[in-house]
């Protein structure tokens, strides 16, 4: 008998290979993959922008590291005291102008580079809900907890949905390695704060648009991760205690799925040995000094030495 409806990613003919380059970009749950694949010594880079949830900011976000095309004085705001970008993430907020320039641009800086490398984008939209700042009729990626009388709220229709993710493919494709690959999935971070009606529609937005957009690419698939934890891991014990946020369970559960579809063997064995030595690492002992943690440490060396020879790029 079978007591629930289990959900499988296709297995890839494109394999990630251990010198590869992913980026990553969206919702949490981006970060989430991207911190598993840094643990597993696999060359990231997450989040430019910092979170970002929308199909519209996140292409404005790839728009601006294909063009290297940095911020200055006239694309920020400032309120209470903090200089502002409408287009970032709250951690880029600066009480003094050039540090949240500086950070930007470095950013953007790294961001272009590492694109230009890139085999593999992770892309994880979290909603279709957008708002825009009225006194400048700027449609923003966060809102930094400013008044909610600056901004109005509505859903993105769907020619902007879909036009943004065409747009961000377009990009991609430009500035990437060839022949990269794209995958988009959905968070299943619910936005209860929308309304549960409301996220399952902005949610099934984001579904419809990228299934209207992806068959037209031969290079972008869609990774059922949103289906995965709503359908197959459908009981509350897969989340945290807010019961919106998939737990730690939830999130190797997914891993483990999405590494048997598109790890190669050789990345499989190198990220699994990393995931060990990552948590011996972290292991604490009471007398640093005792022959046998010495040993240990040894033994740990030469491990970490030996995943170093498989690569070229450094680890640990």
């Amino acid at each position: 008998m079978k007591f629930r409806t289990e959900v499988e990613i296709p297995n890839s003919a494109h394999k990630i290979e251990v010198e590869d380059h992913v980026f990553s970009i969206g919702s949490c749950f981006a970060s989430e993959i991207s911190e598993l694949l840094q643990t597993g010594q696999i060359q990231t880079l997450n989040n430019p922008f910092g979170t970002i949830f929308n199909p519209f900011s996140m292409n404005h976000s790839i728009k601006k590291l294909h063009h290297s095309e940095f911020y200055s004085d006239e694309d920020l705001i400032k309120f209470n005291d903090e200089m502002i970008s409408l287009d970032h993430h709250s951690s880029f907020d600066s009480r003094f102008l050039h540090q949240i320039l500086e950070k930007i641009n470095q950013n953007i800086e790294v961001g272009n580079r590492f694109l230009q490398n890139t085999n593999w984008v992770i892309i994880t939209y979290g909603t279709s809900y957008i708002y825009e700042f009225l006194p400048k009729k700027k449609l923003v990626a966060n809102c930094h907890k400013i008044p909610g009388k600056y901004f109005e709220k509505r859903l993105l229709t769907n020619l902007e949905l879909t036009d943004s993710i065409y747009e961000t493919i377009e990009k991609l494709k430009d500035i990437c390695k060839e022949n990269v690959q794209i995958l988009f999935t959905v968070s299943p971070v619910r936005h209860t704060k929308d309304g549960m009606i409301e996220n399952n529609l902005s949610k099934s937005k984001l579904i419809s648009a990228i299934h209207e957009i992806i068959p037209q690419f031969e290079n972008c698939h869609y990774l059922p991760v949103y289906e995965i934890l709503m359908d197959d891991l459908r009981d509350y014990r897969f989340y945290k205690e807010d019961l919106i946020h998939p737990n730690k369970q939830a999130i190797n559960y997914i891993w483990e799925k999405f590494g048997n579809a598109y790890f190669a063997d050789e990345t499989m064995d190198f990220v699994e040995e990393n995931f060990k030595i990552s948590k011996a690492l972290h292991h604490k002992t009471s007398d640093e000094n005792s022959p046998k943690h010495q040993e240990f440490l040894e033994n740990l060396k030469e491990k970490i030495a030996l995943q170093q020879s498989k690569v070229k790029h450094k680890i640990f």
